[in-house]
């Protein structure tokens, strides 16, 4: 006679490690075990009606292709799993041990019953509406972004200084994500000539300010988007107003004084920069992560001279080019967003369009830096809105 279902689950779970919920806490709190991951394999339905905090999710019925993604590949850390009772995640641990190669796997006795029972906190996480999950529903799929990373799209502010080459695409798939607020820093007009790579505008609205004109085309993709506008020119005398309070900047601005000034402010208001350039059929980009990684000024302590830098108006860009440099740096705004991956910090990507070629070149951060080298604890709040001549800075450069 062939054992039933119950006696198969009391075998597993004589085989697997079994943790209290005291223990587990105890480690999550760093009283113990230092490290440790734990992983909810409910359904999406039960971890919407409230988790454990800190915990990861995958749905037992998609462990084997979707855990590497949430928790990793190191098969060595520890790893504690949880279900509503623990009849799952005993099922769930033998699995992670004895098919995927996990060492160190236990499953929580009693699951998140026995957890609240005990009085444990219990974290419930935004629920998205019908439209939401139907509109975001491949990035809820994805296991480094799910409910949790689309909840911080939702929530973040992002600005996008220029709506031309690059800010075109990258705010089209800002939007698309979901991200929040968009902000748009632009005091142009579309013109003919812009339609060639600024995808966001279009013909029948030439003669319209940019930032109207992608709040068009941004709320005609996702309606849900806060888009807030700044018709002007980004100088010394508004920058600090404009970009505090925004979680990442994209940078597409095409001049040198106004690339140092971003820098200066941002490092000082501890804001990361997705920066990208254009010209002819190459494009670079990085990320500048204050006191992360390099800034602007360790890249380039000096501007180069003007023969060295012309701009697209003078030298012309390959109509297409924005579009691949801008959704790269719309990808790295995601990451740094969500949390997931390894954002260019500390790292230049030039990209050579007539070749098909990708170069990476390592950027160190310069210890005698003017800028982030500087403590931020030692910035003066009377300094944060103090900058230097940026104009005759480069002029004198160049």
């Amino acid at each position: 006679m062939s054992p039933s279902g119950a006696e198969v689950i009391r075998k597993i779970r004589s085989e697997v490690e079994e943790v209290d919920p005291s223990e587990v806490k105890a480690a999550l709190n760093g009283n113990g075990n230092s490290g440790v991951v734990l992983l909810d394999v409910r359904e999406s339905e039960e971890w919407d009606a409230g988790h454990i905090p800190g915990a990861k999710h995958v749905a037992r019925g998609y462990l084997e292709s979707r855990v590497e993604g949430a928790i990793g590949s190191d098969r060595s850390q520890r790893v504690v799993i949880y279900c509503a009772s623990g009849q799952r995640s005993a099922l769930a641990a033998n699995t992670l041990k004895n098919l995927l190669g996990y060492e160190n796997v236990a499953s929580m006795n009693g699951g998140i019953t026995l957890w609240k029972d005990r009085g444990y906190e219990v974290e419930k996480p935004v629920v998205l509406t019908p439209q939401q999950r139907d509109r975001y529903s491949r990035h809820l799929l994805v296991p480094e972004i799910g409910l949790e990373g689309q909840t911080k799209l939702l929530n973040a502010k992002v600005l996008l200084l220029g709506a031309g080459g690059l800010g075109s695409p990258t705010a089209l798939y800002l939007a698309a994500a979901g991200v929040g607020t968009l902000g748009v820093v632009d005091d142009d007009e579309v013109d003919l000539s812009n339609l060639q790579r600024q995808v966001i505008h279009t013909t029948d609205r030439i003669g319209t300010p940019k930032v109207d004109s992608a709040e068009i085309a941004i709320n005609g993709i996702n309606p849900d988007v806060n888009v807030v506008k700044y018709k002007t020119r980004l100088d010394a005398s508004n920058i600090m107003e404009i970009i505090e309070g925004y979680d990442v900047i994209v940078d597409g601005v095409d001049n040198f004084p106004t690339r140092y000034l971003l820098n200066d402010a941002t490092v000082r208001l501890d804001i990361p920069v997705v920066s990208a350039s254009i010209l002819g059929f190459d494009g670079q980009l990085s990320v500048f992560a204050p006191h992360d990684g390099p800034c602007y000024r360790c890249l380039y302590p000096v501007p180069p001279p003007a023969e060295l830098a012309p701009s697209c108006g003078a030298n012309g860009v390959l109509g297409v080019l924005p579009g691949t440099m801008g959704l790269l740096q719309a990808t790295e705004v995601v990451k740094l967003i969500i949390g997931a991956g390894e954002p260019l910090i500390g790292r230049l990507l030039l990209y050579e369009a007539l070749g098909a070629t990708f170069t990476e070149l390592k950027v160190r951060r310069d210890p005698e830096c003017p800028i982030c080298s500087i403590d931020p604890s030692e910035i003066d709040e009377s300094q944060l809105g103090v900058f230097p001549d940026y104009e005759a800075f480069c002029a004198a450069a160049g």
